[in-house]
């Protein structure tokens, strides 16, 4: 299932329309004078990978290298969602869940398990990867119409601590006999810069790469900023903000992806040192300088809380954010690049 959805809307062109199939917010009428005129060509790939739709645009005067560089893109994305999606049971991930060790990881999983520990470690867990037996919980309480008890909840979270996740030598050991891990709190995000450096590579420098998680290189078809709008947490198809992509990407993390309980109180993200879901933001978007990282930090944002969690932002390079609270309030940071009608943010 859809984690989050982002409402794409491309620069300039002179209105929005509705939702579409992917979820996103398309322009209203197309420019083919403005695309003409930069002798630039459009090719985009759809699909399904890591739980999300999955929506690529790549830009280029030479449509046949555009279309060479989505070849390699999505095969990149294969090779992504091979390694580390929790929906595949022949992924390496699933295999590591199944049997508690991995002899031979993938160089993939190991870069991703990675950067999962040296976020684990700066936020002091809140950002865990081994938070899997506590969605298990959840999940089979729901099926059952109910949510866990606390006893549940409690046996749950005894599995949860990253540090039992063992690297050496390229084999992946959990410590925890019924332990689990999730990479979906940077999966999507890492794919993000998979996918971009492979359109790179291929000579694609204007793209817009959806894969649940928001890059964008370069500018759109008009020469300006891709723009994107963050989707409202209490209304599916409305938006809160715009945001233009200035070089960063952009991850949003919402109660409302995947509710447990109808007061989203209950959901998808869980807060490690609790069992339970963080009760004061409904969603937190974060700017960053890649993918990987702005997913990592949507997350451990949302766990950490207003306070603490924009400390984390703050002491972060090239990061900024947009948080709902639950009161529906909404705040940015500064840099947080919002799109302003007519001027820049």
């Amino acid at each position: 299932m859809d984690r989050r959805r982002f409402f794409i809307a491309l620069a300039g062109a002179g209105g929005i329309c509705a939702l579409d199939a992917f979820g996103v917010l398309c322009s209203a009428r197309a420019a083919p004078e403005a695309l003409a005129a930069q002798g630039l060509q459009t090719a985009t790939r759809s699909t399904w990978a890591l739980g999300a739709s999955v929506k690529i645009t790549a830009l280029h005067a030479d449509r046949a290298i555009a279309e060479t560089a989505l070849d390699a893109a999505l095969a990149e994305l294969a090779t992504v969602q091979r390694v580390m999606s929790i929906y595949r049971p022949e992924s390496q991930l699933s295999e590591l869940n199944r049997e508690g060790r991995l002899a031979d990881a993938h160089p993939l999983l190991l870069d991703v398990l990675g950067h999962a520990r040296a976020m684990s470690e700066r936020t002091e867990g809140a950002f865990d990867v081994t938070v899997q037996p506590l969605w298990d919980a959840y999940s089979r309480a729901k099926a059952g119409g109910t949510v866990p008890g606390r006893s549940e909840v409690s046996a749950a979270r005894e599995l949860v601590d990253f540090r039992g996740v063992q690297v050496i030598d390229g084999a992946v050991t959990l410590r925890a006999d019924e332990g689990g891990v999730t990479l979906n709190g940077l999966a999507q995000g890492f794919a993000v810069d998979r996918v971009q450096g492979a359109l790179r590579a291929h000579g694609v420098v204007h793209a817009l790469v959806d894969t649940g998680e928001i890059g964008g290189l370069g500018a759109s078809r008009e020469g300006d900023p891709w723009q994107v709008g963050i989707q409202h947490p209490r209304q599916p198809d409305a938006y809160i903000s715009l945001a233009h992509l200035d070089g960063r990407c952009l991850a949003t993390s919402g109660d409302y992806a995947t509710s447990f309980s109808d007061d989203f109180t209950h959901h998808h993200i869980f807060d490690p040192a609790t069992g339970c879901s963080p009760s004061q933001f409904a969603s937190v978007t974060v700017a960053a300088n890649s993918g990987v990282e702005v997913d990592m930090l949507s997350t451990a944002t949302f766990v950490m809380g207003p306070h603490a969690g924009l400390d984390l932002i703050g002491n972060t390079p090239g990061a900024d954010a947009l948080c709902v609270l639950k009161s529906g309030q909404v705040t940015a940071t500064d840099g947080f690049p919002l799109h302003s009608p007519g001027g820049d943010a």
